[in-house]
């Protein structure tokens, strides 16, 4: 029996996605590539802003095409999707068989059996409810790094966001059980893990009564095997000292944190629903800084937020001027129905947000122009990623660099390497966001 398995969203969704391949494999079913070859089709969607959410309906329904003209005898959606809107999809696309809920992922193979047997059905548990597999993932990222989802949920409630409302309150994954994970994915060769959840800082807090993710990472630096830990979606106001502390210590851990600040106004952070200030933002900024002089920083930008004025605008681009983050993404804002920014006075022309948009990711791309220049002339660790075709040269990531975000760098050399392989390389030449270099014998 063949399955085509197609997964959208973050990579927090990825892992839901790699958990349920792992399952179906066990049961002996086959994954294929080939929409014209699958018995059965899974997407695991997305609904975080309209993109995506269009781009999950998008993918649906060509797929669903296959039922009318293909050997297709299953069609199921799972994710954030699905569970926010489970009623709308069985009613406007009937070549749907089957529904799971983003904490019902663990019983994907019966749903999918029972879609086999012509019995359609919807699976839905308590969004609070944490799922317990013991069943491998099959991972899908190369092999050579793999995501650690480390909570699930969220409890901040920011007034744009949907999350709470379909993954449920904050969840801390125990400690005992992240550990195993994470040596059993050590074992089958993973060197890099990257630790993500709605929201990393926070971990351990629900089931310890402590922020813990600082103890989380003095176990993980100790499995053998692994080389780099990264820490992704740390909400800034949460980086303590104890967190500076296990970075500055453990050589293992990335200099590389993932901070989303959205804004950088007050009074748009306060209706965000933002805990942090300007000055709280700049204060954790610079103590990053000055603690870890090389570490390189990311974030994420909302622009457009209902009354955002231009004023407001220019003092945000002003802040990034002044941070010079190495890495930053902008979101133009989406008004997300159930959310209390969706109902605020003053929402933004769409023509205005991309201005914006447009406005702050040519600021940073002068930012990270520059920042990419000061790289060159240095010796950098690399982790391989794959070969240049037709060239003897490979493309790799620096502990500056995380996976499909952020950028790459080209190493010259006629030495043999594989994927997974660290290699020593000096930096000849910065190319917009990617470097290039060359290995160091």
């Amino acid at each position: 029996m063949n399955i085509l398995f197609v997964s959208l969203g973050c990579d927090k969704n990825l892992v839901d996605t790699e958990v349920m391949l792992g399952l179906l494999a066990f049961r002996g079913y086959r994954m294929v590539a080939d929409e014209e070859q699958a018995d059965a089709i899974i997407i695991n969607t997305c609904c975080f802003i309209h993109d995506a959410k269009e781009e999950s309906i998008q993918t649906i329904l060509e797929m669903a095409d296959y039922k009318q003209n293909g050997r297709l005898k299953a069609l199921i959606v799972t994710g954030c999707l699905a569970q926010r809107y489970q009623r709308e999809i069985l009613k406007e696309i009937p070549e749907v068989d089957a529904i799971l809920g983003t904490a019902s992922y663990d019983k994907i193979v019966e749903v999918l059996e029972k879609a086999l047997d012509g019995t359609p059905g919807v699976e839905m548990a308590d969004i609070d409810s944490m799922p317990e597999v013991k069943t491998k993932r099959l991972m899908t990222t190369g092999g050579h790094y793999a995501y650690l989802k480390i909570a699930e949920g969220c409890d901040k409630r920011c007034t744009y966001c949907i999350i709470p409302k379909i993954r449920g309150s904050y969840r801390s994954v125990p400690m005992e059980s992240l550990v195993r994970e994470a040596e059993d994915l050590a074992l089958r060769g993973v060197k890099e893990l990257i630790l993500v959840a709605q929201e990393t800082t926070l971990y351990g807090k629900d089931l310890y009564g402590r922020k813990s993710l600082h103890e989380l990472l003095r176990r993980l630096c100790q499995i053998q095997g692994i080389r780099w830990i990264r820490i992704l979606y740390c909400y800034p106001e949460e980086i303590d000292d104890d967190l500076i502390r296990v970075m500055k210590e453990e050589p293992k851990i990335c200099h590389y944190l993932d901070l989303p600040i959205q804004h950088a106004d007050d009074e748009i952070l306060r209706r965000m629903g933002r805990r942090a200030t300007r000055k709280q933002l700049i204060g954790i900024v610079e103590k990053l800084r000055r603690e870890i002089p090389d570490i390189a920083l990311r974030t994420t930008l909302i622009t457009g937020f209902p009354k955002e004025t231009q004023k407001q605008h220019e003092e945000l681009m002003d802040f990034i001027d002044r941070m010079e983050f190495d890495r930053l993404g902008v979101f133009t804002y989406s008004p997300e129905e159930d959310t209390p920014a969706a109902e605020m006075d003053g929402q933004v022309p769409e023509e205005i947000k991309q201005e914006r948009q447009a406005d702050l990711l040519e600021l940073q791309q002068e930012i990270a122009f520059e920042l990419a220049e000061k790289m060159i002339g240095r010796e950098v660790l690399v982790m391989i990623e794959g070969k240049v075709a037709d060239e003897n040269a490979y493309v790799g990531r620096t502990y500056r660099d995380a996976p499909d975000v952020d950028g790459l760098i080209f190493v010259n050399t006629d030495v043999e390497l594989l994927s997974g392989d660290f290699a020593k390389v000096r930096v000849t030449g910065a190319a917009e966001y990617d470097l290039i270099g060359e290995l160091i014998e």
